[in-house]
């Protein structure tokens, strides 16, 4: 087996790799590497230290959307997953870039990170700052992909596409935290939502997602008590 995906699973930017390398069905081995105490020999990988990475054969390559557009370049027999023509790519990497620098900070390092992370390690959670950003900052990105979708199953062409997996893995995040769509306010967006967490790939990824999300909200608790 050439293709190794490294990284930890609650990652959405690891999670977008997984889903992409799942939809193309490239048969590969998965290893967790933390982000903030990735092992040294990661950093021949990645020098920056960050998840995820992926291997194949004698080729490293960090950053999710590297990686992703790699495999779509490289394994040109499977599913496309960036458009078939140029506009269409051009405009799944928009929104792929889109979910991963303007959601991302908002719904993971925002709500997840705040609501999961921090206090799984004695940290406070900065509550304000949360609501921050869902009811200041993530309304606005929320209406842009509302009107993006309109009534449209995907967010670009007639099948799916990366553009739709990033934005899905950045609102898993914001589920994992706690907080849901308000499909009264954005029935296509919620409605997407809802069809990607039906994919196959999805489920077959959310079992070990959920556990190691609960198991870091009893940390969350533990720490809290003692």
């Amino acid at each position: 087996m050439s293709l190794t995906l490294y990284g930890a699973q609650l990652s959405p930017f690891v999670r977008k790799a997984n889903l992409c390398l799942l939809e193309k069905a490239l048969d590969y081995q998965f290893e967790v590497v933390m982000p903030f105490t990735p092992p040294e020999w990661y950093l021949q990988l990645n020098p920056l230290g960050r998840i995820p990475a992926l291997k194949d054969g004698e080729l490293s390559l960090a950053d999710s959307s590297v990686i992703c557009q790699y495999l779509e370049e490289a394994y040109p027999e499977t599913v496309r997953l960036y458009g078939s023509d140029a506009a269409q790519r051009a405009q799944i990497r928009w929104l792929e870039k889109y979910a991963d620098y303007e959601l991302a900070p908002l719904t993971t390092f925002g709500v997840f990170r705040n609501r999961i992370l921090k206090p799984s390690t004695g940290k406070p959670c900065d509550e304000e700052s949360v609501q921050a950003a869902l009811q200041e900052k993530l309304p606005r990105h929320f209406d842009y992909l509302e009107r993006q979708l309109g009534q449209n199953e995907y967010f670009v062409g007639l099948q799916l596409s990366m553009a739709d997996i990033a934005i899905a893995c950045q609102l898993i995040n914001l589920e994992h935290g706690g907080e849901k769509i308000d499909a009264n306010r954005w029935p296509a967006l919620a409605a997407h939502f809802t069809r990607m967490k039906a994919l196959a790939s999805v489920t077959s990824l959310m079992p070990v997602e959920q556990r190691m999300n609960a198991k870091l909200i009893e940390m969350g608790k533990r720490a809290l008590q003692g």
